[in-house]
Parts: structure tokens; C-alpha cells; sequence
């Protein structure tokens, strides 16, 4: 409990540090550069010649330019200090742009789920019309109205096989050469069959 005080306290005190030096710096540039100024001006005729005078203005001008400077730098680091301040101990701001960057994420979701979804669909009823198509045509090739794809593709190249199979000794088989024993056999059977001996009376 104690160190939870303490640490909205050490904020307080970090955010009075940094209030002060804008003061200052801001206070720092606006003195230097109203001396500045004032050192432009002509004055009256002095003790002090005008070359010592204008050696001394000079001068004058050269630390009162650097002051400034020096006062923009420390200007610059307190803009860098309060946006680390800012980044670590502004956790409502964090908390929201997290919500806001998670809103976007889901929407982003949503949008690319619609899309998949009608493109699933989409898919879906070209390939319902692309099997419907192949069935019909499939159909009337192989008579498998009721076979799966894979069956009836099989089936057909299967049936295409055997048919090979039975055609190929036929175209095999060589014809049969006219010899002398088959011209034999061709005599001897048209004796059989032709007409016998004639009885005598």
C-alpha cells in the first residue's frame, strides 16, 4: 500500500520537475533574446570608445545566442521526456489504442470470413455441377448410373482391356499354309462324299 502512494506521488513530483523546467527555458530564450536586442541599439557617446563598445556587444551576443541555444536543446529533451513519461505511465491511453488496434483486427476477421464463406459456396456448386455432368455423360458409356467416380472410371478401363484381350489372338494367329497333305485330305474327303459304287443287276 505504501508503495502504491508513493507512486502517484513520485509522478506528482516528476510532473512539477517538468513544469519547471519548461519555465525556465522558456524565461531563458525570451531574457536572452530581449538583451539581445537592447545591445542592437545605437547608445550615446560614451568613456568607452566604439570599438571596445561593439567588441563587447559582440561577445555579449555570442553567449546570449548560446544561451538560447542551450535553452531549445533542454526544450527538446523535456518533449522527449514527456512522451517516455507518457508511454509508461499512461496506461488508460495504452489500454485504448490496444482496444482500438483489436476492433480493427476483428473486423478485419469478419470481413475475410464472409469472404471464404462465399467462396466456399461458390466452390461448392461448381463441383455439384461438374460431378452432375460427369455422372450423365459417364452414364451412357458404362451403364454405371449409381458407381462412384473412381469405380466407374476403372470400370470402364477395365472393360476396355478384356476386350483387347480376346481380339489379340485372333490378330495373332496365322493362316494356315496350302500343302500337300491338305490337298490330300481335301481329295480324300470329296471322294467320301461323293457318290458310291453302283450295284449290278
Amino acid at each position: 500500500m505504501a508503495q502504491q502512494r508513493a507512486l502517484p506521488q513520485s509522478k506528482e513530483t516528476l510532473l512539477q520537475s517538468y513544469n519547471k523546467r519548461l519555465k525556465d527555458d522558456i524565461k531563458s530564450i525570451m531574457d536572452n533574446f530581449t538583451e539581445i536586442i537592447k545591445t542592437a541599439k545605437i547608445e550615446d557617446e560614451t568613456q568607452v570608445s566604439r570599438a571596445t563598445q561593439g567588441e563587447q556587444d559582440n561577445y555579449e551576443m555570442h553567449v546570449r545566442a548560446a544561451n538560447i541555444v542551450r535553452a531549445g536543446e533542454s526544450l527538446m529533451k523535456l518533449v522527449s521526456d514527456l512522451k517516455q513519461f507518457l508511454i509508461l505511465n499512461d496506461f488508460p491511453s495504452v489500454n485504448e489504442a490496444i482496444d482500438q488496434r483489436n476492433q480493427q483486427l476483428r473486423a478485419l476477421q469478419d470481413e475475410c470470413d464472409r469472404k471464404l464463406t462465399a467462396l466456399r459456396d461458390e466452390v461448392s456448386i461448381d463441383l455439384y455441377e461438374l460431378e452432375e455432368e460427369y455422372y450423365s455423360s459417364s452414364s451412357s458409356l458404362c451403364e454405371a448410373n449409381d458407381l462412384p467416380l473412381c469405380e466407374a472410371y476403372w470400370r470402364l478401363d477395365l472393360d476396355s482391356d478384356a476386350a483387347d484381350g480376346l481380339t489379340a489372338p485372333l490378330r495373332a494367329s496365322p493362316e494356315p499354309s496350302a500343302g500337300p497333305l491338305q490337298a490330300a485330305a481335301t481329295t480324300a474327303h470329296s471322294h467320301a462324299s461323293g457318290p458310291g459304287p453302283t450295284e449290278h443287276a
